[in-house]
This record gives C-alpha cells, sequence and structure tokens, in this order.
C-alpha cells in the first residue's frame, strides 16, 4: 500500500469558460472566446464554442454532490473575469450571488475550494486596449483580484491568479491556438512580462485583503530533456527551460527573474519594457504555494538552423523525436511518468522545498464510447494507468522529502476545450452532448478507492 501524506488533497481541476456555459447572459460580457468564436466559428471543432460548455452554472448544486460521490475533497476551478467584472469596474450582483452559492455548495460537501483568477479568457474589452501588451492590464488584473478576494474570501482560503500563463503568452502570440493569434516573439515576451506583474501585484493586494489565507499560481510544467550529453544539446535544453519553466517559477518562488535568461533576451532584442520599481515588485510578492500542471515532456536538441537574433523559440532549442516514446495517439503527446518524480525532486532541490501540488495531470482520449460496457459505463482502464503510474513516481518523490500536498487530475466533467471543443475526453464523469446528463466512469469508481484509502 501507498499511503499519501496526511490531508493530501485528492481532486480535480476545471475553469470557469470551459464548464459554466450562459457564455453571454447573466450580466458576463464577452471574452477574447467568444469574440473568435463569433468571427471565426469554422476554426472551433465541429463549431462547438463557449456557450457549448458543461453548464455547470446550471447544474452546480448536483454536480457538487457528484465530486463528493467520487471522493474529492478539493476541486480547483476558476472565476469568470468578464462575469464578475463585466466592465471591468462595475461587480456583477448575479456574479456574486451564483459564486458565493456554488463555493458553499462545494464547502457543504466536504470539497475545498481552490480558486484561480485567470484561465485563458481575457476580457474584450480589455483586448481592445491592448490586452496584455498594454501596461494598464496589470492594474486592471490587481483591480479585479482584490474585488474577488473582497467578495469570495470568507469562503475560499487557497488563492491562484492565473493558470499556466504561458500558455495565454505562445498560443496567443507565437502559436496562434489562442486569439489575437499573431505570432511575434518580442510582444510574446512583452505580455508574458506583464502577465508576472499582474500576478505580483494580486499577490500583493492578496495580502492586504487576506493576510491569513493562502496564494499561489499554476504553471505548466514540462520538463526538458536533452538528446544528448553534447554541450549543444544541453545548452538547448537550459535554455528551453528558462523560457519555459524558470520564466514564471523563480520569480513566482523566489523573488526574480533568472539573470541567464535576461542575458538571453538582451542578446536577442528581446527584453520587455520595464519600470524601475518591479523588481521589487516581484521581490517582495513571491507566492505560498505553486501548483503544476503535468501532460508530457519536453525533448529537446540543438537547432539546426537556428536564426540571429531569434525570431522563435525553435531558434534556441529544437524538438527531438525520442524512439522510445510512448505516445497517447489522440493527443499526440508523449507518456512519461518518470518526469513527476523529477518535477518533485526539483521543487525540493532549487525551490525551497516549497508547499506545491500537482494542479493537473490527465489523459485525453477520443471516442470514449467505444469502451462502454452493457451498463452503459465507459471502463477508461487507460486513464485508471496513466495516473496510477503517475501516482507512483510522485509518491517516490514524497517519501524522499519533496513537499506535494496534493493530486488533482483534469477534470471532473468531460468539457469544452478551446479550439479542440469536445474532441478528446478527459472527466471521471462523461456527458451527453445532447442531453448534457453526467455518468461516472470506470476512473471516477477507481479515484473515490484511491482518495478513501488515500493511496493504492
Amino acid at each position: 500500500m501507498k499511503k499519501f501524506p496526511e490531508h493530501f488533497l485528492w481532486g480535480a481541476a476545471m475553469s470557469a469558460p470551459q464548464t459554466e456555459g450562459q457564455s453571454l447572459s447573466h450580466g458576463k460580457s464577452a471574452s477574447t472566446w467568444d469574440y473568435w468564436f463569433a468571427e471565426a466559428p469554422e476554426k472551433f471543432n465541429q463549431n462547438q464554442g463557449p456557450a457549448d460548455t458543461s453548464k455547470m452554472y446550471d447544474t452546480y448544486a448536483a454536480d457538487c454532490q457528484r465530486m463528493q460521490a467520487i471522493g474529492m475533497n478539493s476541486v480547483r476551478t476558476s472565476i469568470a473575469w468578464t462575469r464578475l467584472l463585466p466592465d471591468g469596474k462595475t461587480v456583477n450582483q448575479e456574479a456574486v450571488i451564483f459564486y458565493r452559492k456554488y463555493f458553499q455548495a462545494m464547502l457543504d460537501h466536504g470539497v475545498e475550494p481552490i480558486i484561480n483568477l485567470f484561465h485563458f479568457d481575457l476580457p474584450m474589452w480589455l483586448m481592445d486596449q491592448g490586452g496584455w501588451e498594454s501596461r494598464d492590464s496589470v492594474a486592471a488584473f490587481a483591480y479585479y483580484a482584490e474585488t474577488a478576494f473582497e467578495l469570495f474570501g470568507d469562503l475560499v482560503k487557497k488563492w491562484t491568479t492565473f493558470n499556466e500563463p504561458m500558455v495565454h503568452v505562445e498560443c496567443g502570440y507565437l502559436y496562434q491556438y489562442h486569439y489575437p493569434a499573431i505570432v511575434d516573439f518580442k510582444r510574446a515576451v512583452q505580455v508574458g512580462y506583464h502577465t508576472l506583474l499582474a500576478h505580483a501585484q494580486a499577490v500583493e493586494a492578496f495580502r492586504k485583503v487576506l493576510p491569513k489565507g493562502e496564494i499561489g499560481i499554476i504553471l505548466n510544467i514540462s520538463p526538458s530533456y536533452p538528446r544528448s550529453d553534447s554541450a549543444e544539446d544541453q545548452l538547448a535544453a537550459q535554455r528551453s527551460d528558462l523560457l519555459n519553466t524558470r520564466s514564471f517559477l523563480d520569480p513566482a518562488v523566489l523573488g526574480n527573474v533568472p539573470e541567464e535568461l535576461v542575458t538571453l533576451l538582451a542578446e536577442n532584442d528581446l527584453l520587455p519594457a520595464v519600470k524601475a520599481d518591479d523588481a521589487a515588485l516581484l521581490e517582495e510578492n513571491t507566492v505560498d504555494f505553486i501548483g503544476l500542471n503535468y501532460y508530457q515532456p519536453r525533448r529537446v536538441q540543438a537547432p539546426e538552423h537556428a536564426e540571429s537574433p531569434a525570431k522563435m523559440p525553435h531558434d534556441f532549442y529544437a524538438a527531438y523525436d525520442w524512439p522510445e516514446k510512448r505516445i497517447n495517439p489522440y493527443r499526440g503527446w508523449e507518456i512519461y511518468p518518470k518526469a513527476l518524480y523529477d518535477v518533485a525532486i526539483m521543487m525540493k532541490e532549487t525551490y525551497r522545498n516549497i508547499p506545491w501540488y500537482v494542479s493537473e495531470n490527465g489523459m485525453g482520449v477520443a471516442d470514449e464510447e467505444r469502451f462502454m460496457n452493457a451498463s452503459g459505463m465507459i471502463e477508461d482502464d487507460y486513464r485508471i494507468e496513466f495516473m496510477q503510474e503517475h501516482l507512483d513516481y510522485l509518491h517516490q518523490g514524497i517519501s524522499e522529502g519533496s513537499n506535494c500536498f496534493g493530486y488533482h487530475a483534469w477534470t471532473f466533467v468531460d468539457c469544452w476545450s478551446w479550439l479542440n471543443g469536445y474532441r478528446n475526453r478527459y472527466g471521471f464523469y462523461s456527458m451527453d452532448l445532447a442531453t448534457y446528463e453526467r455518468s461516472v466512469k470506470k476512473s471516477g469508481l477507481w479515484f473515490k478507492a484511491t482518495a478513501e484509502k488515500n493511496g493504492f
């Protein structure tokens, strides 16, 4: 029996834009996703847009019962900025009533809410003013954060500022998977920098409003593994980690941007515009805990044809196709559970052994109806195996002293996933797209048994 620490958090992660529905009603204004879907629905899988989410705005009471039914003692979801402050200034009272009832329902069912403030859903009114490229976005986010802390701080004790901030940087300003679908490395760096400052100002506001609470940030971590021991491949891996991991993790935990990253950006004319007091803001507003989302490793090698100065990240490191990899064919992602042990040891040895938890880990699979048994349950043994393998390595890291306090799977119920719509399913509960009815999968029953035994 592999037991986990006492009071370990067993749960799932979600987000407001992927689950709530009612995307342009009950006082909510448009996010970039609402706008983009209206402008270019053909970009979205089967024309599935933000209105086609899990409808938890209407079903949250029953869904909180379902959380309890599969042993969840915690959940992480987000508040929609566009619902709480539709114009950035005026509180939407309907949203306050909804979120207070939602969070209270979690608590009533023994589920601790961990509430995140931003999950890729930028208000369109702010995008029209320049979005994260504008320095004004920093103060706008801090005001939104402070408002949320004041309105819900009596119910919520654990908060996070951003989910995977590197994703809206990359996908919006390098790879065209998020609006505004720009390809510009320098603008991407500026977006990332303003996001980092917004995070720090939100932490600063949190300390004033909720001095007894805990605040963190959720980062996606894909450890970089070099092709070989050659100096060139090792340098590629170091640069990959600098850009993708340390750019947010170092400031959040250690209070500073890595000097090596500043040098690398300076050498390639990629430095963002900064102000004199920015460094102090970062230094004085580090986090209480970290959430780390892990799905796949990053295999890298030295680029063969790098431009100088760099025009894209692949000028610093190139992808390496490891011949021994295991692949989830539906996502095209490598399955490498050992990386979770490597992450655990990294947090222990490099980041002050700060409290952290696995804030997302999961396996997306298409056409899961193929695995439905005679009684109508999806027997997703592949998902159980995936989670158990990762938990095995996580347990090893914890047993060696890493300060991990929880494991959250992505996700509670099958949800809408940006341009991919419902192509791949991740939930402990399946959802009928015609009726929105939920039914538990085999993995949900396995999770219940695991949580109740606090191990496996």
